[in-house]
């Protein structure tokens, strides 16, 4: 497996960093907006990544106190689900269709062209901070495999040469 860039934010003893306060105050602000739904954890933890791009592990403890739970049990569902990250992705985010009906069509040679172009596995980011590989394990796009989400954007029939011009065209703009 290739080495990835992204590396934990805690410190060793396991104490968070504190988050500068602008990010702080969006975090209170996903809370106070969603601490009163039923099963809130993880609609907050969406939230928060949906508006920092990552959850940092300075969230986890204003999430944990406003919901009554400890930082373990935040802990353990932020990292049960591979959807959350916990480091700042890189400017583009890829998802790649890693699931069976992709894999028929070639999702495991295009996964290998990706991480070989990218210099990264799944959930790193190429070494330019250009691209964040994640894997997806169905994009719903079953029948027209293999397929990629690239900043929220699904693209169909990704060959070598197609996902080579998407790269291309994410890292200009």
């Amino acid at each position: 497996m290739m080495e990835s860039r992204a590396r934990s934010a805690t410190p060793p003893g396991g104490i968070a960093p504190a988050l500068p306060p602008a990010q702080i105050a969006t975090v209170h602000e996903v809370i106070a907006r969603l601490q009163e739904q039923p099963g809130a954890l993880l609609p907050i933890l969406h939230g928060v990544q949906d508006a920092l791009g990552h959850i940092p592990d300075g969230a986890v403890g204003p999430i944990a106190h406003a919901l009554n739970l400890t930082r373990a049990e935040v802990h353990g569902v932020l990292t049960f689900y591979h959807w959350f990250r916990r480091e700042k992705p890189g400017r583009h985010v890829l998802h790649l269709c890693r699931a069976e009906a992709c894999q028929a069509v070639g999702a495991t040679a295009l996964e290998q062209h990706a991480q070989r172009t990218l210099g990264t596995d799944f959930h790193g980011t190429s070494v330019d901070g250009a691209i964040t590989l994640e894997p997806a394990y169905c994009l719903g796009n079953c029948a027209c495999g293999p397929s990629l989400l690239l900043d929220g954007e699904l693209h169909a029939r990704v060959t070598p040469q197609r996902f080579d011009a998407l790269i291309a065209a994410a890292r200009k703009a």
